[in-house]
């Protein structure tokens, strides 16, 4: 048995949302770009030990694990908003399907 699909609740889900969904991608490319700073920044405090050294060092730093994680909850959010909007689209295409489906059902009734 197929529940009934709200169209509007579905566009207005999508409107509502779309910015949400822009802030936290925003957010994830941002954090992404400034990776590649934070650890340029990082190298830069061990300038002493040779170039593998520094990215080591880098890399193991507290603020670099921590942007890392900030990276992976931005990436959770953004993608959670994402297949959220995939859904409401689908819905509209259900809806439109069952729609067509229920008009060339009345004509062949007629």
């Amino acid at each position: 048995m197929t529940r009934a699909i709200d169209p509007h609740a579905a566009v207005d889900f999508i409107v509502s949302n779309a910015p949400k969904y822009a802030k936290a991608k925003a957010e994830r490319v941002f954090i992404e770009q400034f990776r590649k700073s934070k650890k340029a920044l990082l190298m830069k405090e061990h300038t002493a030990l040779p170039l593998a050294a520094q990215e080591r060092e880098a890399y193991a730093h507290p603020d670099y694990l921590a942007l890392l994680d900030g990276l992976k909850e931005a990436t959770e959010i953004e993608e959670a908003l994402r297949w959220q909007m995939v859904a409401a689209e689908a819905r509209i295409e259900v809806w439109r399907t069952q729609s067509a489906n229920n008009r060339a059902q009345d004509r062949a009734a007629q």
